[in-house]
């Protein structure tokens, strides 16, 4: 018999709820895709394993999956993005859940395994955080899985090591790199959610501020987008050469970093490594600096050396950590250096994620018809995917594609 819910307290199921309810308001594209494809009978009785921010736009995803048929249990991915009202308001309509926020790494890890535990047929994962942990701790499991979709670019990057290593048993489908997800939730999602929320965090005045992005993927590119639009003055630094003269072109001053970490005020890391700001960056800084993460994992910049560089480590504001230099110097740590739009804010908008849940979605539709097609290993999003979140999110704003002549698709077809 499969575990009951895991969740901070039932009772706070209204409160969530009434955020759930709030994203179906603006959910149109799941809505569509729920009435004209989940709901055909493909998604009954299978196992569904998801692990994702737990928040109220991926409980609406978790219960249309389930109201499409699915058995579905969710965890956390971060344990700071996890809501416990949202939490209890899925446990409560019948989504298992194992999550509460800001656990203990042990009971984090619980959660995780708990989901695997399941026997799940499908599995919407972040980070591949579930995927790595069947095959490396319960590869029994691994038989029942008929298929996987990733939500991230780090998971994507794991998932490329695994595929390497010949160590998938079974297809996942690569929603990050959908162009429905990265075009949209990695680049304005981000930019986006990561500057609302340290206005909102640290209550003070971008406009004029040296913004540092380090990292010019989909990511860099909307933190440095929005952090203009807001009247920063944009500095990027990136070790691929050819991004970073992009970031040039686009009007951005490239910079090396350890000359940016001279000049920054704000610094916001994206790149799906790790320590990209280090000792030898936090010994050029200037007082009162912000340091925002928005990549998967808290180990962007050295928290470790920072935290064994200061004389005095203090909480001044929500959300806001102190660091103090023994020069006086202060740095200030959002989140506790995990992802500042989630686990500081709500994450993206509602119809960025709307996209993309309809993205993921959709890959476990696809996965549950045809997987029997697909050989293991790490696959692109059917481009029909991406087009028809495409056109029902343009039929949602009465918008409807230019269609090419006869003339226009012979001639484009043809070399003569």
């Amino acid at each position: 018999m499969l575990e009951e819910s895991i969740v901070k307290d039932p009772a706070l199921a209204p409160g969530g709820q009434r955020k759930i309810d709030w994203v179906a308001q603006h959910a149109p594209v799941l809505n569509a895709i729920f009435r004209e494809r989940l709901s055909d009978g493909s998604l009954n009785g299978r196992r569904l394993a998801m692990t994702i921010h737990l928040e109220a736009k991926t409980a609406y995803l978790a219960i249309l999956l389930s109201e499409a048929g699915a058995d579905v249990t969710v965890s956390g991915s971060n344990p700071l993005s996890t809501q416990d009202d949202v939490c209890a308001a899925l446990a409560e309509q019948g989504v298992r859940v194992f999550a509460t926020h800001d656990p203990s790494e042990e009971d984090f890890e619980g959660y995780l395994l708990r989901t695997i535990e399941t026997g799940p047929d499908l599995v919407i994962d972040d980070g591949a955080e579930l995927v790595s942990r069947m095959i490396l701790q319960r590869p029994d499991l691994l038989e029942s899985v008929i298929g996987a979709s990733e939500e991230t670019t780090t998971g994507i990057l794991k998932l490329k090591a695994m595929d390497a290593e010949k160590a998938l048993s079974f297809p996942v489908l690569a929603a990050n790199d959908a162009r429905m997800k990265h075009l949209f939730d990695n680049r304005y999602g981000t930019g986006h959610s990561s500057i609302v929320s340290l206005l909102s965090n640290t209550n003070l005045f971008l406009s004029g501020k040296s913004v540092v992005v380090m990292g010019f993927g989909w990511v860099g590119r909307g933190l440095a987008k929005y952090a203009k639009g807001m009247g920063a003055r944009v500095v990027v630094c990136e070790p691929e050469p050819v991004k970073l003269l992009e970031a040039y072109a686009e009007g951005y001053e490239a910079m090396n970093s350890l000359e940016a970490a001279e000049i920054g005020e704000v610094f916001f890391t994206g790149t799906g490594n790790l320590k990209v700001l280090r000792s030898e960056h936090f010994a050029r800084m200037k007082d009162g600096v912000i340091l925002a993460n928005a990549g998967h994992y808290d180990h962007e910049f050295d928290l470790a050396a920072l935290a064994e560089q200061a004389v005095a480590v203090r909480e001044v504001r929500r959300n806001v950590t102190e660091y103090e230099m023994e020069d006086g110097r202060r740095f200030h740590v959002l989140a506790r250096g995990r992802l500042v739009n989630i686990a500081a804010a709500d994450g993206h908008p509602v119809e960025i994620m709307d996209l993309t849940f309809a993205v993921q979605a959709l890959a476990a539709h696809h996965l549950a018809n045809h997987t029997s097609e697909m050989a293991p290993g790490l696959h692109a999003i059917p481009d029909e995917i991406d087009e028809y979140v495409a056109r029902t999110k343009l039929a949602t704003l009465g918008v409807e594609p230019e269609e090419l002549t006869e003339e226009q698709l012979t001639y484009l077809s043809s070399w003569r």
